[in-house]
């Protein structure tokens, strides 16, 4: 068992150490805090026994040193494993259910194989989420029934009552229909409350507003403006900012009137603004960003993507796991959400639907960047280039499979492997292709995206 599990290496829930030490400490502080794992005491770091020492209080004196360090303590199980005359520990940590585990009042998870710090962000989450509520569920004690205006909430309301997705009393006071939505706590405001019908939010939460701008270089701004106020009225002004500046162009279809081209489909835009509002973390500093490029669209939001979900599986089903979720299911009864766990998803086939590249997700700790690509590959601009109609074929091919390979061009194209690579190089000079995989057969080729 011991050997399978070495020959397995090092991962996300195993790790090795030749002694017992602080960053042993570390690593049983990251697994609590995540998935859970094994450390081995005893096995250097490429998986080589060295064993340790053992005497009559070893597994003892362990135990209580990593009681002593971490606050809650923790109590692993630790067993001794013999592998020929050498002795190894084995130390398995649970993954924490509650409250996060310090270690010396420092707070670690694990990324891949590493012990990483907690940012104060993914603390605050964790320590809300032993609670079993979100943040934004929580009452704001120095706020008054008085800093909400009656107008955002009647407003509401009457949206609510109209789409029939959370049932109210016809003859509902605003007071009684806060109460109902759980958005009073103990006769003061909830955080949500002030974020979305608040006078002025931003008394309470400085960093609670947008900035918009429209950019030529990354250090080039020629147009921006910032949305205040409460979150509907920022969504508001955010879609009438895009409104304005997003290119359009105009479909003759025999219609009387003409359809309408945006940019960007304008209904991915507002699902992309709304992920906005709901998920990012109010905490902190960072205001969100909206930052509209010549090829692309990027929307940056304080607050990184909870550590069950990864960028991959946004293009996918998956759980929804809002940040806040009374906000989220304010944004919902409204129908500004139509399905909870499904608004990338929604997004990714607003893009596919308009021939647009599927959207990039970027999640690091405290940030979380979306992008849109404008597809600057138009068959126009690619003949302009001088390509032949097997490569127009072949880049028709690639953005509708992200990918294409060597063979897959044969079989389009209808050519030998040799001309096959030939014209796919020539693609890679002109910048068009890039080429993915360990080379070969195993190589295949995207769009190259700036």
């Amino acid at each position: 068992m011991l050997l399978e599990l070495i020959a397995a290496g090092e991962s996300e829930t195993l790790e090795f150490k030749e002694s017992f030490g602080d960053r042993a400490l570390e690593a049983v502080s990251a697994f609590a805090n995540s998935r859970g794992g094994t450390l081995l005491i005893g096995v250097k770091d490429m998986g080589e026994i060295c064993g340790v020492q053992i005497g009559k209080k070893t597994l003892e004196d362990i135990a209580n040193r990593i009681q002593e360090a971490t606050d809650p303590r923790l109590q692993p199980f630790l067993s001794i494993i013999e592998c020929g005359k050498k002795s190894v520990i084995a130390i398995k940590v649970a993954a924490g259910t509650g409250a996060p585990i310090s270690v010396r009042g420092r707070y670690f998870r694990r990324s891949g194989r590493t012990n990483q710090r907690m940012s104060h962000e993914e603390i605050m989450q964790r320590m809300v989420a032993s609670t079993g509520l979100s943040w934004d569920a929580f009452g704001e004690s120095t706020a008054t029934l008085d800093d909400l205006d009656a107008k955002l909430i009647n407003r509401f309301m009457e949206a609510v009552k109209k789409l029939g997705r959370r049932p109210l009393p016809e003859s509902s006071a605003y007071y009684e229909f806060l109460r109902k939505m759980e958005l009073i706590c103990d006769e003061t405001p909830t955080r949500a409350a002030l974020l979305l019908f608040g006078k002025n939010p931003e008394s309470y939460f400085p960093s609670a507003f947008v900035k918009m701008g429209r950019f030529r270089s990354p250090t080039l701004i020629v147009d921006d403006r910032e949305a205040h106020g409460a979150l509907f009225d920022q969504l508001d002004e955010a879609m009438n900012w895009f409104r304005e500046r997003l290119e359009t162009t105009f479909v003759i279809s025999g219609k009387p009137e003409r359809d309408v081209l945006w940019e960007y489909p304008l209904s991915a835009v507002r699902e992309a603004v709304t992920n906005v509002l709901c998920h990012r973390d109010y905490t902190g500093a960072a205001h969100s960003q909206i930052r509209l490029y010549d090829d692309r669209l990027e929307i940056w939001n304080a607050g990184g993507l909870p550590s069950s979900l990864t960028p991959d599986l946004l293009l996918r089903e998956h759980d929804s796991i809002p940040r806040n979720r009374k906000i989220a299911e304010a944004f919902f009864y409204a129908g500004l959400i139509e399905r909870w766990g499904s608004g990338t998803t929604r997004m990714a086939e607003e893009l596919k639907a308009a021939g647009m590249p599927l959207p990039t997700f970027t999640s690091e700790p405290g940030r979380f960047r979306l992008t849109f690509h404008r597809d600057v590959f138009t068959e126009d601009r690619l003949r302009n280039m001088g390509l032949s109609e097997r490569q127009l074929l072949a880049i028709a091919y690639t953005k509708e499979h992200e990918t294409i390979s060597n063979t897959d061009y044969q079989a389009i194209a209808k050519v030998s492997k040799s001309t096959a690579t030939r014209e796919l190089n020539e693609l890679k000079l002109k910048n068009i292709l890039v080429a993915e995989g360990p080379g070969g057969r195993g190589t295949v080729y995207r769009l190259k995206r700036t």
